[in-house]
């Protein structure tokens, strides 16, 4: 056995950034220290994963794992915040974080549409269901509750992801939404959310809203918005999940 000990190992060409240890079928063991890299092969050239550099995962092999895929942060109000691209056959599932949402009007709702095609048509018929449990700061009302005003049956409408959002002592919702298989052309397209927000009452309200796109045309974007009004502030991140 050979012992090489050393500070940095480069590639053997400036032009050539791949280091390569050992053959098909060999082993490297790292002790005691780190190895750094942005990229990580295995002896068949195939990635396992791709980092930015910054410690952000961009590109990953590895069954199940989550990819950051783009995110909009909403610094000054606007009516709506679109995810047109990203959102094809590349993962079977994707997630979406809400972070902080908040709208400018008082007791609305925050709900979204799918939209289909490469110029976006919104309006993808929807069947859904809906329930929320909550809890007001002074104790005066809880309840686990069916929200009928917030599912759906066959209808082209937005679909309520949230009630009664505030903008008002630092009010803002957050959660995530996970959708599968929006690419399809043969099933429908299932989708649950589950949110926690600080509500205009004020009240702790967990809510959850879960349904199906009854079209077997593919998905290509996901519209967010605010009954009335614009939303102010909040982020909200897109993921797929690498496929099995």
């Amino acid at each position: 056995m050979s012992t090489v000990i050393a500070t940095s190992v480069l590639p053997d060409s400036t032009a050539n950034d791949t280091l390569t240890f050992g053959a098909t079928g060999d082993s490297v063991a790292i002790s005691g220290d780190s190895l750094n890299m942005n990229t990580l092969q295995d002896a068949g050239g195939n990635t396992i994963f791709v980092s930015n550099g910054s410690g952000l995962i961009t590109s990953t092999g590895l069954p199940g794992a989550m990819k950051f895929i783009s995110t909009t942060t909403v610094s000054s109000a606007v009516a709506s915040i679109a995810f047109t691209s990203g959102l094809d056959s590349t993962y079977d599932v994707y997630v979406f974080k809400f972070i902080n949402i908040v709208p400018v009007t008082d007791n609305v709702n925050f709900q979204f549409q799918f939209g289909t095609g490469g110029t976006p048509t919104y309006g993808v018929t929807k069947t859904s269901t809906n329930f929320a449990a909550y809890h007001n700061e002074n104790d005066s009302a809880a309840a686990l509750a069916y929200q009928t005003s917030g599912d759906l049956a066959e209808s082209t409408s937005a679909q309520q992801i949230t009630w009664g959002n505030t903008p008002n002592n630092d009010g803002s919702l957050s959660g995530e939404m996970h959708l599968f298989n929006p690419a399809s052309t043969t099933y429908v397209k299932n989708w649950y959310m589950r949110t926690q927000q600080k509500s205009t009452n004020p009240r702790s309200q967990d809510q959850y809203v879960a349904g199906y796109a009854n079209t077997t045309t593919a998905l290509t974007a996901i519209q967010f918005t605010m009954t009335s009004g614009n939303i102010d502030g909040g982020t909200i991140a897109m993921y797929g999940i690498s496929k099995s």
